[in-house]
């Protein structure tokens, strides 16, 4: 397994990072535990979970995957080993989620209520890694290209939110702090009032990254590399849909798609299929699995800090490890950027 530095920190993450958002929904506690010991045998020591999680979110499950991390730290007694990732939920409605009833926003008041929540559930002193999971000011992040401007003064003043985090990095109760589903513009406002404040500097970004979304290469991927502040890919498969399991209307028992297919519009659009089954030619001329393929593409990256996987059954989650084993040689990266040129980012 290879590691990188976790943005400017002395923080060594593996290339690999172990996505959790299916535990206590899709999967239950004794599979995780078993995804869990198989990620660490390969040398991971990245897991990423959100308070929000397990997906789909509700009332009764919410917080459930971060107390089976855990109960699973604490059967190991390994928690000094793992760099533990979690989220913060950003701007919605979800008025269920928080204590009082409030819509969920960056202000202190709900920084403090969640992270505290957290480290309840997680069992733990303190969090490696605290993220934004997404901006407090309205946008369109979870699907399009376009920039969506909506002018409001309601807003939490990106230095407030960033003030209250330094406030629990002083604590010891973060360690470090990122950014997810972020724009161009986001990421250079916090590294800016980071500067002209003296406060600490997010080390990282975790927005979707994968041979059916490359948009991150467009505006961001120079600041991270400038910045060193590294991205965390997550969706590399593009939900499952670069393994090609459901071409040609097939919506295997089981899957997420055919669970929860309303929640996953973004990887199901006109161009998505016709990429996906040329992707699926390349990795066939090269003797490549597909799914490894797409996840090394991301690693090798120069502006990649960590790869996010995820899986509901074993035999997936093999196969997605072992892609740290594989080499793209430079005739299947020309290979894949002519696929790109021809269906540009059809999932974006």
């Amino acid at each position: 397994m290879k590691f990188k530095k976790l943005g400017h920190t002395d923080l060594k993450v593996s290339t690999i990072c172990l996505g959790t958002m299916t535990w206590g929904e899709q999967n239950n506690e004794d599979e995780a535990f078993r995804q869990m010991d198989m990620a660490y045998d390969y040398g991971v020591n990245f897991f990423d979970t959100a308070e929000l999680y397990p997906i789909p979110p509700s009332a009764e499950t919410q917080g459930e995957t971060s107390r089976i991390i855990s109960r699973w730290l604490k059967s190991k007694n390994i928690r000094d080993k793992i760099i533990v990732a979690d989220k913060i939920v950003g701007r919605s409605n979800m008025d269920w989620f928080r204590d009082k009833g409030e819509p969920t926003r960056l202000n202190p008041k709900q920084i403090k209520f969640a992270l505290e929540r957290s480290l309840k559930n997680l069992n733990t002193d303190y969090i490696d890694l605290y993220q934004l999971h997404w901006p407090d000011r309205p946008l369109n992040v979870f699907s399009g290209l376009e920039y969506q401007h909506k002018e409001t003064e309601d807003v939490i003043s990106i230095k407030e939110t960033l003030n209250c985090l330094n406030e629990f990095i002083k604590e010891g109760k973060i360690r470090s702090i990122g950014l997810s589903n972020e724009t161009a513009w986001g990421v250079f406002e916090f590294i800016k009032v980071a500067e002209m404040e003296g406060l600490e500097k997010i080390v990282s970004v975790q927005n979707p990254y994968n041979l059916l979304n490359r948009s991150y290469e467009v505006g961001i991927s120079e600041i991270s590399i400038r910045e060193k502040v590294g991205l965390l890919a997550y969706s590399p498969l593009a939900s499952g849909t670069l393994s090609g399991k459901y071409l040609d209307g097939k919506l295997p028992e089981g899957t997420r798609l055919k669970l929860f297919g309303e929640r996953y519009p973004r990887y199901r659009t006109p161009n998505s299929e016709p990429a996906i089954k040329e992707y699926m030619k390349i990795a066939k001329k090269f003797n490549l699995n597909v799914c490894q393929m797409a996840i090394k593409f991301c690693e090798i990256q120069p502006f990649v800090t960590s790869v996010i996987i995820g899986a509901t059954k074993m035999d997936q989650l093999e196969i997605n490890l072992k892609s740290h084993e594989i080499n793209l040689d430079e005739e299947v990266i020309k290979d894949i950027n002519k696929v790109q040129e021809i269906y540009s980012n059809p999932c974006p």
